[in-house]
């Protein structure tokens, strides 16, 4: 069954966060399952450049602008529609942000453009559904409503935080009828949002965990968004995300300064001593060395991090930070290096080979999320054998079983769970987890339980395709 699919950001060509982990394994994943999947993208100048035998087979003037193309073509072993219009999307800087980090003025226009781009891809090409990810794709589901040959949607919420909220005064270059605008679509709050156009009028919703889904229905979760979501909760399914596992091989991964399997944990002394190098932490192989990856924001919690990590310096432990975000947490993330000479370390940007390492070398990867959709990083250490100490929210609280002495008992634990959004939780949790790693055997029991999880997209692929297959069937 074809399948579209609608992305802004696709790994490995563009990333800057989860989506494009989602969206770039998931075509393989389906595969097996009969579902051939194309993807929309934007042309990037990076996309543009590595596209294979571009191949034209639409164009549409007047585009937001200017003259736009859909290439086909593949990339990185994706098959890709990529829409190749210079006026939106050939500039310097990030998918979204200028240079200077500044939001590109005319986002409204750049992925209202993609929505469009995508609905007359599906109309021409003979696609049974649209998959779009996320707010940037969110006016697909708008533009496929309103089109003339009834085609199904799919979209999926990887964040709620971020909406895709714009000036009314964007809706008529739109190109949507009078009727789009209004409460019953995508009017919000007197604005246009893209996000709760995706969640209007796509004819079923997923999230990429099953607790998250349920969190997102609740005032506290659902981000003003809550009673629109309450009324589709039938529509709505919490699959949760998985890994590449190909790509993702600790025992393949050429990152890695010496590679191992599950069976065989021995290597990874040699990962941890290359990482203790590489952020100046003293060469101690007895150190309990921890790590935190993700955005420097207030969502992943790197303020309570940096709270609760003097519970890791009287521990003896040693913590290394790669991020990058909010400048006063990059700026407490390097002050906290400094004042901790040997014992901690800061890398302020991001490097994914550096990432490898981490997830190959450290002992401990803390994700302290205030709240979290899924997480991938958690999935990344589970594979790698670091153990995860987490906030019991959304996806970390799905995938990482709390080493509670019951689940010990029962030799099910794979990590630890913490409270979220409090800083003594998680020192709590810190503590715990320094106390874990002291009982060796308990520690490497956690550990090989964490490195045999099914991390895959296997079950959660399964699923995807049943959804889409459904919806063709009903609406095709």
């Amino acid at each position: 069954m074809p399948v579209l699919a609608v992305a802004s950001e696709l790994y490995p060509l563009v990333k800057t966060g989860g989506l494009a982990d989602a969206a770039g394994a998931l075509p393989a994943a389906l595969a097996p399952h009969g579902v051939a999947v194309r993807t929309l993208i934007p042309g990037y100048r990076q996309v543009l450049a590595r596209l294979e035998a571009p191949r034209k087979v639409l164009e549409m003037p007047g585009l937001f602008g200017g003259v736009a193309r859909v290439l086909e073509g593949r990339a990185a072993g994706l098959d890709l529609y990529v829409l190749d219009a210079p006026h939106l999307y050939d500039r310097p800087g990030g998918p979204y942000t200028a240079p200077d980090a500044a939001e590109w003025g005319d986002n409204a226009a750049r992925f209202a453009a993609l929505g469009r781009a995508a609905a007359t891809i599906a109309q021409t090409q003979g696609f049974a559904a649209v998959h779009a990810h996320d707010w940037q794709a969110g006016l697909a589901a708008a533009y496929l409503r309103f089109a003339p040959r009834r085609i199904p949607s799919l979209f999926t919420i990887h964040n709620l935080a971020y909406q895709g909220k714009f000036p009314a005064a964007v809706f008529p270059a739109l190109g949507l009828p009078p009727e789009a605008f209004r409460r019953e679509g995508l009017e919000y709050y007197g604005a246009v949002g893209f996000l709760k156009a995706g969640l209007w009028y796509a004819d079923a919703i997923t999230t990429v965990s099953p607790s998250y889904a349920e969190e997102i229905l609740t005032p506290a979760g659902g981000m003003g968004l809550d009673g629109l979501l309450r009324g589709r909760a039938g529509d709505l399914h919490g699959i949760l995300n998985g890994l590449d596992t190909e790509d993702w091989d600790p025992a393949r991964d050429t990152h890695l300064a010496a590679r191992f399997t599950a069976g065989d944990v021995a290597p990874r002394a040699a990962n941890r001593a290359a990482l203790q190098k590489r952020f100046g932490l003293a060469p101690d192989p007895d150190a309990p060395l921890f790590a935190f990856i993700g955005r420097l924001a207030w969502q992943k919690g790197a303020d309570l991090l940096l709270e609760a990590a003097h519970v890791l310096m009287a521990g003896g432990a040693q913590l290394a930070i790669i991020g990058s975000g909010e400048g006063g947490l990059e700026h407490a993330c390097r002050g906290f290096a400094a004042a901790n000479p040997g014992r901690a370390g800061a890398f302020i940007g991001f490097d994914e080979g550096l990432a490898r390492l981490v997830y190959g070398g450290a002992d401990a990867l803390v994700v302290p999320s205030r709240f979290e959709p899924c997480g991938l990083a958690q999935l990344a250490a589970l594979r790698y054998g670091a153990v995860p100490v987490v906030a019991r929210t959304g996806g970390l609280a799905d995938t990482v079983i709390d080493a509670s002495p019951v689940a010990l008992a029962a030799d099910c634990a794979t990590g630890v769970q913490v409270a979220p959004g409090s800083a003594d939780a998680f020192a709590a949790g810190l503590r715990r987890a320094l106390a874990l790693f002291r009982d060796t055997s308990t520690w490497r029991g956690i550990q090989a339980r964490g490195m045999a999880t099914d991390v895959s997209w296997g079950p959660s692929a399964a699923r995807y395709a049943a959804l889409l297959k459904g919806l063709a069937a009903r609406h095709g």
